[in-house]
């Protein structure tokens, strides 16, 4: 009897202490009912059905859009192979030598899209609603002035720039034909990266895909149409995709501006604390991405001395590639919000389980993937280029990539969780390794003793490294997740250097 009425007793404490928990959680979730401000109301329901929500559909709800988005990106980019192709080998070594300066500009896009979508997850998870709608402003027009930047500049240096990306005397022409209406179009297209990452960190994935969706659909449509309809040859692909880049930059904006944190240009102002949490949040994608133009260039000139069919054939193969590896950041981009507001709201629970159950996915994904890609190497490049010399190349090389392609189904989420969460220097250290830090030295030291075979087994090298690499640093980050530990988000590097404690952390 005794023992009966220590249990209820017991019991009806959790209870109390239980639905304490629970007011106090959902006073701080209503916080923003109360203000008559009715994009307080829009974002306080986001915030809840980010906090709350069953985590593993959360994140599916959130990654599939993201997934649909970038598998129809890439299905554009093969079809833009695919067509380009048609016109020669030359050509179709042309878009791969032009490659990387699309990817550095989108490089500069993420910097700003992702450095304010970092932090603009986790003020909302804060529900700071002042400052992520700064955060919105001033990312937005950092890349659109960045891109109008780049475009002046690319267009001005065209030649020498592609000259140097790689191109031989008979790649060159069509090169600097595909490229001249892109440069055209780089404010828009450096800029809905952008807009791109702030919609996809304040949970709208939805509205996201739609923006990119639409683009390359019709891109999808125009291209053949003004490559062969029009007889525009390469300089078609190009103006076409500039159009679409803008459609898409278009629709993304329209999309953007019925959110909670609306674009506006009175929340422009930069200071130099606001400038600081932009670029330390987003400098682990510039470099993650602008390495990946490094590598795309290196594979390039490694490639050269083998003629353009070894170009062409690296090209294709690394398109296949990268669209798998696309899916698998599509998951990774559904977590982000999430592991963004929840680290935000400090529910690191949430933070860790979510990262594991994106992990699974990833590996089983690419596992799968690289099975698939290795039994019909030779028909998949055939389908873009059916030349003997450049489906023999690119089916050894897809051989090579494949064998340790799953490993980016642990690095790739460790290193979007490490930069949503403000680890700076470790997620930049990590997006470092597998396009530059290990892949370029590869790529200077095998091809000139092993030939083509170099250039083949460079990134499967500086993948193995990566992995090992990346095990440990992502080991601290979780530890640093663990309930018994004081969790602290460092500040960015440029403001550290103006502090005078430089011991000084922010709390989350």
């Amino acid at each position: 009897m005794t023992a009966q009425k220590g249990e209820g007793t017991t019991s009806r404490r959790t209870d109390l202490l239980h639905d304490t928990r629970t007011d106090r959680q959902l006073t701080a979730d209503q916080r923003l009912e109360d203000s008559p401000d009715s994009a307080g109301t829009v974002m306080d329901a986001k915030y809840i059905q980010m906090t709350r929500s069953p985590l593993r559909r959360l994140i599916l709800a959130m990654a599939v859009p993201a997934v649909i988005a970038n598998i129809v990106s890439m299905v554009y980019n093969l079809t833009d192979t695919f067509f380009i192709g048609q016109l020669g080998t030359s050509a179709s070594a042309a878009v791969g030598v032009v490659m990387p300066i699309q990817i550095f500009i989108q490089a500069v896009g993420l910097l700003f899209g992702m450095g304010s979508g970092n932090k603009l997850s986790i003020e909302l998870g804060r529900k700071n609603m002042d400052r992520a709608r700064r955060l919105v402003a001033v990312g937005f027009y950092l890349g659109l002035i960045s891109g109008i930047v780049l475009g002046v500049l690319a267009f001005a240096l065209r030649e020498p720039l592609i000259r140097a990306f790689g191109a031989t005397p008979t790649i060159l022409p069509y090169a600097v034909s595909y490229a001249t209406p892109l440069f055209f179009g780089a404010p828009f297209f450096c800029s809905t990266f952008a807009l791109n990452a702030q919609l996809r960190f304040e949970g709208y994935s939805t509205r996201s895909m739609i923006g990119i969706v639409a683009g390359s659909l019709l891109n999808i449509g125009l291209e053949p149409l003004f490559i062969f309809g029009l007889h525009m040859g390469i300089f078609g692909g190009g103006l076409a995709t500039a159009i679409c880049q803008f459609v898409s930059w278009l629709i993304l904006l329209i999309m953007h501006q019925r959110t909670g944190v609306a674009i506006r240009v009175r929340n422009f102002r930069l200071t130099a604390d606001l400038w600081n949490e932009i670029f330390s949040g987003g400098v682990p994608s510039l470099i993650r991405n602008g390495m990946l133009s490094v590598s795309a260039s290196a594979i390039n000139i490694a490639a050269n001395p083998f003629g353009d069919a070894a170009i062409a054939a690296m090209t294709i193969i690394n398109r296949v590639i990268t669209l798998f590896n696309t899916i698998q950041i599509g998951f990774g981009q559904g977590f982000q919000p999430v592991c963004g507001y929840n680290y935000g709201a400090r529910k690191f629970d949430r933070v860790r389980k979510g990262y594991w159950f994106v992990v699974q996915i990833s590996v089983t994904l690419l596992l799968v993937a690289s099975i698939g890609m290795t039994v019909f190497a030779a028909p998949i490049v055939r389908l873009f280029r059916d030349d003997p010399e450049v489906v023999r190349i690119g089916a050894q090389a897809m051989f090579w990539n494949c064998l340790t392609f799953t490993l980016s189904g642990y690095v790739v989420p460790s290193n979007m969780m490490q930069q949503t969460i403000g680890h700076t220097v470790i997620s930049s250290i990590v997006g470092l390794g597998r396009q530059g830090i290990f892949l370029v030295p590869a790529l200077l030291i095998f091809p000139p003793h092993l030939g083509m075979l170099g250039v083949m087994i460079s990134q499967p090298v500086a993948d193995i490294c990566t992995f090992v690499m990346t095990v440990p640093l992502q080991t601290w980050v979780m530890r640093q997740l663990e309930p018994d530990r004081k969790i602290t988000m460092r500040r960015g590097i440029i403001s550290r250097l103006f502090r005078r404690s430089k011991g000084e952390r922010r709390s989350v």
